[in-house]
């Protein structure tokens, strides 16, 4: 099966940006030569002007602070496992406390590196972080990978509460909804939402179909098209039916 998610607004849409570039840091921080590393090393720069807004961190507070809140009031519901409950609520504390002890502006350290602020305005250019551009990066990623990684984490080291912050979040947001199943008939599907907010739509489907979605939406209605590749991978429509599950998630 395979998963795919849509956002309804753009805060969420900011959200999944960012996690899709931690998924992308954390495969190649992990690796060893040079240029994964390097690649691991601009994908932090891509994480800093993403997360440039400056009100994503209060916005992060405030949406784990009314979690707990809401997690707060299901205490006395005998249909709830307290244990569960308990251990949710003690991740969201110690979430929200490392995010609020997380001083300064997000990435403030690597924008104080005059270092690394000069590999940042390289490679932007194409082709730009060659050695006769930047010797001393160079002579960086010849030191041992283990000592690049090291370095790496460092720099990374303060972003790591905002990233597990943005985490718990969309955990939490995936968990709210439940899948139902559905058929897009003729490769198309329609739904009224009455005017209902949501925050993410996830759509789950068999692989080997081979279909693809491609999701528009607004507080009124939803629409699903799917299409097809074909061998040059020019997006078809697809017409037969399309069994699917469908997911919307809201807080």
């Amino acid at each position: 099966m395979i998963v795919y998610e849509y956002p309804f607004n753009e805060r969420i849409r900011t959200l999944l940006r960012l996690e899709d570039l931690y998924e992308k840091f954390k495969f190649f921080v992990q690796q060893d030569h040079p240029m994964q590393h390097h690649v691991a090393l601009a994908t932090i720069f891509d994480m800093l002007e993403v997360a440039g807004r400056a009100d994503l961190k209060s916005d992060l507070l405030q949406e784990l602070e009314r979690q707990r809140q809401t997690l707060l009031g299901y205490r006395m519901n005998p249909n709830v496992q307290a244990d569960m409950l308990d251990a949710i609520l003690e991740e969201l504390d110690g979430v929200s406390t490392a995010l609020v002890n997380a001083q300064g502006k997000t990435g403030q350290n690597v924008r104080d590196n005059e270092w690394l602020m000069s590999i940042r305005g390289r490679t932007i250019i194409p082709g730009g972080a060659c050695e006769f551009d930047l010797p001393s990066y160079y002579a960086w990623q010849k030191r041992p990978a283990d000592q690049r990684y090291h370095d790496i984490m460092n720099w990374f080291a303060p972003l790591a509460p905002l990233f597990d912050a943005l985490g718990l979040v969309l955990r939490l947001l995936r968990d709210s909804g439940s899948a139902v199943k559905m058929i897009a008939v003729s490769g198309s599907y329609q739904q009224m939402l009455q005017g209902k907010v949501y925050q993410m739509l996830r759509l789950t489907l068999d692989e080997e179909m081979g279909a693809i979605p491609e999701v528009s939406a607004n507080k009124y209605m939803l629409w699903v098209r799917f299409t097809s590749q074909d061998g040059d991978l020019k997006p078809k429509p697809l017409e037969d039916d399309v069994p699917f599950e469908l997911t919307l998630c809201n807080f």
